[in-house]
């Protein structure tokens, strides 16, 4: 117990010691002079230098150097005064029906303006080698919009029978991307009348496969059995084409046809023994020049 006394006491002198030098040495120190350790920002400079001036100044901007600087753009030309032409031949077919066969074309050509041009169109057929149908248009077409255009002229039958020329009015347009609708009238000789309505809508498969549905239907005001022409409506044609655009100039194509006989001259063609509808698998080329 004693030699345990002995230690303890020992051990409280010691840390009685250490306390005291641990006083003594934070009574001797200096209080910190925050004041003096604090930086003057004030006296800091934190503006942006002033930029040096060139050497040779600078001339003020006059409006001599802006007209210098930006001239007069030359006037643009009205497109319609430039003269473009154009040779479509679109359908340059064969076509296989009923053991027997036909060649068949039709073709369109213009030449002129934006505003004014002159429209020929062609079409016809030959079977066996004798043409059955042609005829020969020449139209001068006028824009009343950017998409529609009127149009006047004349038009000559050479096929079926003697012919016969008709005066035409009409009109034709694209009032969506693709599709094409026109509509003629015609008055020809012996107070005949006729129209035509035609429609085409160009389905763009891909960039070169173009899938093409075109509809045709001719109205006659009154029979002519030698021209083949039925009051009413007298024949109508449908046709469904694929082509390929080797090049924008030159696609070929194959299809269907659907032909059909109407009306009074449904029943001219019954008495003559031939028939009313056919269906023909075509396979031709489309030129573009």
């Amino acid at each position: 117990m004693n030699e345990l006394n002995h230690r303890c006491l020992a051990t409280g002198v010691a840390l009685c010691a250490l306390l005291a030098s641990e006083r003594a040495l934070t009574a001797g120190m200096e209080p910190m002079n925050h004041a003096a350790m604090a930086m003057d920002h004030g006296a800091m400079n934190h503006g942006t230098p002033a930029p040096e001036q060139p050497r040779t100044p600078l001339p003020a901007l006059t409006d001599a150097d802006r007209r210098a600087a930006f001239p007069p753009l030359p006037g643009h030309q009205v497109h319609d005064r430039a003269i473009n032409w154009a040779v479509i031949v679109d359908q340059l077919e064969y076509q296989r029906f009923e053991g027997s066969g036909a060649l068949n074309w039709n073709a369109t050509a213009w030449v002129g303006g934006d505003i004014d041009r002159l429209w020929l169109r062609s079409e016809g057929e030959r079977e066996q080698g004798k043409t059955h149908k042609a005829e020969l248009q020449a139209l001068w077409g006028h824009a009343v919009s950017p998409w529609w255009e009127v149009l006047a002229g004349v038009r000559q039958d050479f096929k079926p029978a003697s012919g016969q020329t008709w005066a035409a009015f009409g009109i034709q347009g694209m009032p969506l991307y693709g599709l094409e609708l026109a509509a003629t009238a015609y008055a020809g000789e012996r107070q005949q009348t006729a129209l035509r309505l035609e429609a085409a809508y160009a389905i763009l498969l891909t960039n070169r496969w173009v899938l093409e549905p075109k509809l045709e239907a001719n109205f006659f005001g009154r029979d002519d059995a030698g021209r083949e022409q039925g009051a009413g409506l007298a024949d109508s044609e449908f046709g469904l084409r694929l082509r390929y655009e080797v090049s924008r100039g030159f696609a070929p194509y194959v299809g269907v046809s659907f032909n059909r006989l109407h009306g009074s001259r449904a029943e001219l063609a019954r008495e003559d023994g031939e028939d009313t509808g056919q269906v023909r698998w075509v396979a031709g080329v489309r030129l573009r020049f």
